[in-house]
């Protein structure tokens, strides 16, 4: 009851009669306790108290103000930034460059990366918060992510990654007037302790073996020293530029993007049947039991569809890679679904976008989401306990500098 008195006798002494008035006065109160503690922030880094020269011991002094306004949760609020002559004062409570007390810039970030558009952000934010803004602004609010994924596509990584998905996925970018296709290149690491990791996005007009050669060399300067399994499509070079970066790699070409590749020439009637004599090879116990299977597999289909037999023989030593490993390793490496798992992450929020004003807009959402998703990513492999050890035992030499 005590509490409530004096709550009724604020209101009558300050005339607070309609919400605008709460805001007002909590707008003014807002002011008053960030200037104050702006106050002692600058007689901290002077030394003395504001004309207390007597216990002044520097060369520096107060130099005025500068006027500065912020967004609150009630609207914005003008500030006055105490100075000092020698320009060294760099506050905590607002700082140098900040706009925004509210959070309300990272509920913009947030609410971007979930795959809204700008037009539905401003819309949000005046329902909810009473609060206009432009999609200028917000692209400009954005924009200050732009640093946050140059300091993380620049950020050291893991010496070794005993296992790396190596793909690429394509988004449109409008270019000087035109739409264009992007791809987007992107890698994601198994880590010793068998966790998931993206090592980077990188953005170029094309898929080449040659600007995978570049992906390659730039993670080896960012401290990348030995790759043990590399999981790739069917890219014509892309073994060769691999294996110019890190020479004893082991490539693993993608069973599902080659089986993809097969279908290709088969009529829709044949195959079902035709998958099921694929299936025998790449699940037989062996590679050379696949090979029985792949002899017998032309025997029954190079009289329709010669081609299949043939590409598979043309890719082998790429395919038959992952015969040489337990099944635990096996399941791991002879398919790309897990960085082709993380791409669909990534579509599902930028399906939103049918076409990307420029290649900024992509690369804002693209790191928004990315950090979103590995969020997930805390825990080790569920069945990394049983692959590990037998890594440690086929790779000995290579792991025992990094165990």
């Amino acid at each position: 009851m005590e509490q409530k008195a004096k709550l009724l006798k604020f209101i009558k002494e300050n005339n607070l009669r309609t919400l605008d008035d709460f805001d007002e006065m909590y707008r003014q109160m807002t002011k008053l306790g960030i200037e104050t503690l702006l106050a002692e922030e600058m007689k901290t880094h002077l030394g003395y108290a504001k004309h207390d020269y007597q216990s002044k011991q520097s060369s520096n002094s107060r130099n005025g103000y500068s006027d500065k306004r912020v967004t609150s949760n009630v609207g914005e609020i003008p500030l006055e930034i105490p100075r000092d002559r020698e320009g060294t004062f760099l506050p905590q409570v607002v700082k140098k460059g900040q706009r925004d007390i509210s959070g309300l810039e990272e509920q913009v970030i947030s609410m971007y990366a979930k795959g809204m558009s700008f037009r539905d952000i401003q819309a949000h934010l005046l329902e909810i918060y009473g609060y206009e803004c432009s999609p200028e602004y917000l692209s400009n609010l954005t924009d200050r992510v732009l640093e946050r994924v140059t300091e993380w596509q620049n950020r050291p990584l893991e010496r070794l990654y005993p296992i790396l998905f190596l793909d690429a996925l394509f988004y449109k970018v409008r270019s000087e007037g035109k739409v264009k296709n992007l791809a987007v290149y992107c890698l994601l690491g198994i880590s010793i302790a068998g966790k998931k990791e993206c090592l980077g996005v990188w953005m170029a007009e094309t898929e080449s073996a040659r600007y995978w050669l570049t992906v390659l060399n730039e993670i080896k300067n960012r401290g990348v020293e030995d790759i043990l399994i590399a999981c790739v499509d069917g890219l014509t070079g892309f073994e060769d530029a691999i294996r110019a970066v890190y020479p004893q790699v082991e490539v693993q070409q993608c069973i599902v993007h080659q089986i993809r590749t097969s279908l290709r020439y088969v009529s829709w009637k044949d195959q079902k049947a035709l998958l099921a004599d694929l299936k025998k090879i790449y699940t037989a116990p062996t590679e050379e039991m696949a090979l029985m299977e792949l002899e017998r597999f032309a025997k029954i289909w190079d009289a329709r569809y010669p081609q299949v037999s043939k590409s598979w023989r043309t890719h082998w030593s790429r395919l038959a890679t992952f015969f040489k490993y337990p099944p635990e390793i096996r399941q791991l490496i002879y398919t790309t679904n897990p960085i082709e798992s993380f791409h669909r992450g990534l579509k599902k929020i930028t399906k939103t976008k049918a076409v990307f004003p420029h290649e900024a807009a992509l690369t804002k959402l693209l790191f928004l989401v990315i950090q979103d998703l590995s969020k997930k990513w805390t825990k080790t492999l569920s069945n990394w306990y049983k692959i590990f050890p037998q890594l440690l035992i086929y790779f000995e030499e290579r792991l025992a500098p990094y165990v």
